[in-house]
């Protein structure tokens, strides 16, 4: 079953929470902190496999997720990494962002463009050790492993061929495929029986050979999704040249010059490009009784554009090694002026191939208020601090609450409005906002309330 277009969501590995240890040796006093860190997420990849000619693979299945990474241990023992997850597609994949519709890769085979990292997977959290310092020499926490990145994918096949076949239906074209090349596409007497692609290599002498596609039958209005056609259109952007195909046998009551000109706006409607490549004329059916008539007025209607044309019987073979020449030297010549074939985009420029960049360590965040007195703080910078912080533990808390100061989160949202008693939402975290001087108090306070503690206890031991 040929499947061009998939729809698919990759999740990279989360990384491993560090852990909060300390040494317990015999003869080593005060040991220290010893918790490790924990390992790195999975990426989810994306690779360009030759053997494969479809997205059939994808149409099952959707949801694509790597290997999380596994905790630290003790002894400061890193945990072990995530395995990553490769997917493999057919060459002339292209990848676009299903929530934005960009295009973040185009996987061609080429080199620079053969594999791809969609979703990096995330860091692993530190351990205990890693937060140790001259002023706090025994952290009691460690950090929880970032969440690894998550995103939907729509991929769309557009086949890597070097010749194109168009033409109206049953004009010839699978006729022609079959007896060039290996493939073996459905062939009948009623329009539409080419219902896919096909992909055939054509051999040219001893050393030559190219890839024709044989694209299913275009009507009028093909473009704006007249018959079955449109669906397969972009499957001949990539290719350096097309051989048109006419059906001068006068049997579909149609006039071969009207059907040239009609599949030729066709192509121009969906894209400029198509209308603009190498174009090879056949005049097919010339076996049939009563065809070379039409064959000859349908040549000298269309010498003034320029192109070479050729009377052949895809049936009997008659001019097929002609045109395929032809179509050799034609394909030679359009490689020697553009190395690289089209992408079916105005601009000629190479598509960005997607790397997901190393997350900077200041990223942009902003503030909005909310409803019911709620302010809410959005940023990847501070949802992922906040994701790898534990919650659970006070002395995490306290070391999230420097970093927020640091970053000035806390003035924004004073600047904001947020007052005493104010909900404060970053990503999971919901917390009330304190004013710093009755922060300071109530530190106080509890500092106080510590030391009498203390004392009380001191006495009583007395």
């Amino acid at each position: 079953m040929f499947i061009d277009e998939a729809t698919l969501h990759v999740k990279a590995g989360r990384g491993g929470n560090g852990i909060t240890a300390f040494r317990r040796e015999k003869f080593v006093p005060r040991g220290g902190p010893s918790g490790g860190n924990g390992g790195r997420g999975g990426d989810v990849i994306l690779e360009v496999d030759s053997n494969k000619n479809t997205l059939l693979d994808f149409q099952n299945r959707q949801l694509y997720q790597a290997e999380n990474g596994k905790n630290g241990g003790p002894s400061n023992k890193q945990g072990s990494n995530g395995a990553s997850i490769v997917l493999r597609v057919p060459p002339g994949t292209m990848v676009y962002d299903a929530a934005t519709g960009e295009l973040v890769a185009d996987l061609t085979g080429e080199p620079g463009s053969e594999r791809v990292v969609i979703a990096r997977g995330g860091r692993g959290g530190r351990g205990n050790a890693a937060f140790a310092t001259a002023r706090n020499q025994a952290p009691h926490f460690a950090e929880n492993g970032e969440p690894g990145e998550e995103r939907e994918l729509r991929l769309q096949l557009k086949l890597l061929a070097d010749v194109g076949l168009v033409g109206f239906p049953n004009a010839g074209k699978s006729t022609l495929i079959s007896r060039v090349s290996a493939a073996r596409p459905k062939i009948a007497d009623y329009p539409f029986t080419t219902l896919v692609p096909q992909l055939g290599v054509v051999r040219v002498g001893d050393w030559k050979s190219f890839v024709m596609a044989d694209i299913p039958g275009l009507i009028e209005g093909a473009h704006a999704g007249a018959g079955l056609g449109h669906q397969f259109l972009r499957h001949i952007e990539r290719t350096r040249i097309l051989i048109h195909i006419l059906d001068v046998s006068g049997m579909t009551g149609r006039d071969p010059v009207d059907d040239y000109h009609t599949i030729n706006r066709e192509l121009a409607a969906y894209n400029e490009r198509l209308a603009s490549l190498p174009q090879i004329i056949a005049l097919n059916k010339v076996d049939l009784p009563g065809s070379e008539e039409i064959a000859e007025r349908t040549r000298i209607a269309l010498e003034p554009e320029g192109r070479a044309i050729f009377a052949i019987s895809a049936v009997t073979g008659q001019g097929v090694p002609a045109l395929i020449a032809a179509a050799a030297e034609a394909l030679e010549q359009a490689r020697a002026e553009a190395p690289a074939p089209g992408v079916g985009v105005e601009e000629e420029e190479e598509p960005p191939v997607y790397q997901p960049p190393r997350t900077p360590r200041a990223q942009p965040w902003s503030v909005h208020r909310g409803e019911d007195h709620t302010f809410v703080v959005q940023g990847k910078g501070v949802e992922r601090m906040v994701a790898m912080t534990d919650l659970q533990h006070e002395g995490s808390l306290r070391a999230l609450q420097k970093k927020l100061d640091r970053m000035g989160v806390f003035d924004r949202l004073r600047a904001e409005g947020a007052q005493d008693g104010d909900t404060i939402r970053i990503g999971d975290l919901e917390f009330d906002f304190v004013e710093e001087e009755q922060l300071y108090e109530r530190l106080e306070r509890a500092a106080m309330s510590r030391r009498a503690r203390r004392e009380q206890r001191e006495s009583e031991e007395k």
